[in-house]
């Protein structure tokens, strides 16, 4: 009896969180109830959707397998569901697995402009999150915070009706990087260059992009904190001027962090770099530089490379 009047009582708890509205970059998206059909696109995303334990709620996924190869990990958190599409997905292929929700970004599987935005899923009843670092591409924003990818998650459980489970991962992320963060001298920041991919013009991360926050709460300065976009190319002059002391290599596509690195340690014009004279690279996994659960756990990884001579 005791149990099933406790039954009763997290149901109407639940039931009364609904309905919700939440800021999505320039928008707010209410919910009348927890999406049951959700697809996300990319593989922070969807880890994001995982931790909150949503798989459930899921029908399927875009845009991981034509860029990235899944690790150990995330395969079996996908393992019962279907990728819908190898990289960005048309509307066709969205509105024919009728979701109700698709969790985006721009650049992140929508394209300013393109066949799949808010507004073009919006008649078929699909609502759409986007991811908050992406929102620079619409409009303006706040500099690069962990706090970016803390909302997101927050909102999510909102959406999901999972709140606190998603206050519970958030509070958990925020003492471990108090922890990890104690022991750094943030009086001398390194300086820091991320390298993306691109020989001709190295693509890079900019004043809105999560490594910039990443590398400042690991004690560092990304030399390109005054670029005015999240992702995009640079040349390499400002990079040689800038002389950075650490390289971060994003691991992703054909090109492997190894090629990257050789590139840079072979290439003469890259000779007087102190990050290259001195072979001081940390690398860091596509998933662990965009925004998602590892972000706390890459800049531990950042803090230990950074302590590196």
């Amino acid at each position: 009896m005791k149990l099933a009047i406790l039954a009763l009582l997290l149901s109407a708890t639940s039931a009364a969180a609904f309905p919700v509205t939440v800021k999505s970059c320039n928008r707010e998206v209410t919910f009348d109830a927890a999406p049951k059909r959700a697809i996300s696109n990319d593989v922070n995303l969807t880890e994001m959707m995982l931790v909150l334990g949503l798989r459930d709620q899921m029908i399927g996924y875009t845009g991981i397998s034509g860029w990235k190869t899944l690790d150990p990990v995330m395969r079996e958190g996908v393992a019962e569901l279907p990728e819908l599409a190898a990289k960005y997905p048309t509307k066709e292929v969205l509105v024919g697995a009728e979701p109700d929700f698709f969790f985006a970004g721009w650049n992140y599987g929508m394209k300013v402009g393109g066949e799949v935005t808010p507004e073009t899923l919006q008649p078929f009843g699909i609502k759409v999150y986007e991811l908050s670092e992406s929102c620079i591409h619409i409009g303006p924003k706040a500099k690069a915070s962990m706090e970016d990818m803390y909302g997101d998650i927050l909102n999510l459980g909102k959406i999901f009706g999972v709140e606190a489970k998603a206050e519970a991962l958030v509070a958990g992320w925020k003492a471990q990087l108090a922890t990890a963060a104690s022991a750094v001298d943030h009086s001398k920041p390194l300086r820091v260059f991320v390298y993306d991919s691109g020989q001709d013009k190295p693509f890079t991360a900019g004043e809105y992009a999560m490594p910039t926050a990443m590398i400042e709460a690991a004690g560092g300065v990304n030399i390109m904190d005054d670029l005015d976009k999240s992702w995009a190319e640079v040349a390499w002059e400002p990079v040689v001027e800038r002389n950075p002391q650490v390289i971060v290599i994003v691991d992703y596509g054909d090109v492997t962090a190894e090629q990257k690195i050789a590139f840079m340690k072979t290439n003469p014009a890259f000779a007087g770099i102190d990050a290259v004279k001195n072979d001081r690279f940390v690398v860091l996994d596509y998933v662990e530089a965009t925004p998602g659960p590892r972000n706390v756990a890459a800049v531990e990884k950042l803090i230990a490379g950074f302590a590196k001579k």
